[in-house]
């Protein structure tokens, strides 16, 4: 039988680690969050801060509320520091497939005996990574959406060997965080990317093609289809790197051309242009503002 987690460290502190350590905190968990650098911690620590500020204004959280659920938080840039007390260890590295495998090793060798090894990844393969491990039936994919804080879903993926005991641990823990878990098997994509990308992807192309403009297509997009953001603007919130790398492991894992990545987005990653984290994708983004403007590349005529 499971353990009961009470303890839970999250490997990585980027947007989506510090989420995560977010909800777990605001939850009743005791946290600890490891990352290389320590200035990397500090801000993810000023980032989960401030996020709870905006749910104090908000009045969904309380000041007191605020100030327990940080001191919950421990950070580390010690790896078997901050796993020797584990229940769960959540990784929320990069979206890269070597250096998952490699966390992966080092958290088999590291981790407590009976400790869930679980995968924030959004694509890759949850049997593969738990092929590296001795412990695959602890391992399971625990895919949160960004941003964290805030958005419901959790999809939670089983590997090939991964136990019904450890699903349905992860399946109820994931509603005490306030979630709605969704479970799905470990093939290219999952369920939520699988579906996403070849859209977005579709869209670049749409774009590429000259079928319309960027903001033509997503307010087509939002007015039509009732998105609440076009989807190349989603494309720059997660990353054209992100997209590309999750489109490359849809098309090599599953084989269809259907899957291949839009040449143009193949082009923007190449050419630095990532979408907001780099202050431009297909839109430009000025820090403080929240007005959206389409990069001079993709600039539309005037109809009016």
């Amino acid at each position: 039988m499971q353990q009961s987690i009470t303890n839970v460290t999250v490997i990585g502190s980027g947007t989506m680690g510090n989420g995560i350590c977010h909800v777990f905190a605001q939850s009743g968990f005791t946290v600890s969050m490891m990352d290389i650098k320590q200035d990397a911690l500090d801000k993810a620590i000023a980032t989960i801060s401030k996020n709870m500020d905006r749910q104090v204004a908000k009045g969904s959280l309380t000041e007191d509320d605020k100030t327990q659920a940080l001191s919950r938080i421990t950070t580390h840039t010690d790896m078997a520091e901050a796993v020797k007390n584990a229940h769960l260890v959540v990784e929320a590295a990069t979206e890269n497939i070597d250096l998952k495998l490699n966390i992966f090793r080092q958290l088999d060798a590291l981790c407590p005996t009976g400790c869930i090894l679980a995968s924030n990844t959004s694509s890759i393969s949850i049997t593969r990574i738990a092929s590296v491990t001795k412990r695959p039936d602890s391992v399971i994919g625990m895919h949160f959406m960004n941003p964290v804080p805030v958005m419901k879903l959790i999809e939670v993926i089983n590997g090939y060997a991964t136990s019904a005991t450890v699903t349905q641990t992860i399946y109820k823990l994931s509603e005490q965080l306030g979630k709605v878990p969704c479970v799905a098997n470990d093939y290219p994509g999952f369920v939520a990317n699988r579906i996403l990308l070849p859209m977005i992807n579709e869209a670049i192309i749409a774009l590429q093609e000259g079928v319309a403009g960027v903001n033509e297509i997503d307010t087509i997009m939002k007015l039509g289809m009732a998105h609440p953001m076009g989807p190349l603007q989603l494309a720059d919130f997660i990353g054209l790197d992100t997209c590309l790398s999750i489109l490359q492991v849809l098309h090599g894992g599953i084989g269809n051309p259907k899957y291949a990545p839009a040449t143009l987005l193949v082009n923007m990653v190449q050419a630095g242009y990532l979408g907001a984290k780099t202050g431009e994708g297909f839109y430009k983004y000025t820090p403080g503002s929240k007005e959206l403007v389409v990069s001079n590349m993709f600039a539309s005529k005037d109809w009016n």
